[in-house]
């Protein structure tokens, strides 16, 4: 068994101004994986999560803060973060990302 996307920002529904939309996309015992995408000015405020996670950023400009340290991330942005690490963002542009949760 396998799941495969040809295109991940096909999978996203349109993003209403001042949304944040997030569709998952995989789930098993391991590992969820969640597209993201928010419009422009749309943040998460600071949280932490219980496992361990990744960001990739896929399109757009957003501020990311991981553990107190600052980003300007684009596309192509990753970043692994260890269990309870504070974190944000902040979409500078319209904005999509994974996030890997295992």
């Amino acid at each position: 068994m396998h799941t495969q996307f040809s295109n991940l920002l096909s999978e996203l529904p349109a993003i209403p101004a001042d949304s944040i939309v997030s569709r998952t996309i995989y789930s098993d015992e391991r590992m969820k994986v969640i597209l993201f995408a928010f419009a422009a000015g749309q943040e998460l405020s600071e949280h932490t999560a219980a496992r361990p996670a990744i960001i990739h950023m896929l399109e757009g400009e957003a501020d990311i803060t991981i553990g107190g340290d600052a980003y300007s991330a684009g596309p192509g942005f990753w970043a692994h973060m260890a269990p309870q690490l504070p974190h944000s963002i902040f979409a500078k542009t319209q904005v999509a990302m994974l996030l890997l949760m295992v």
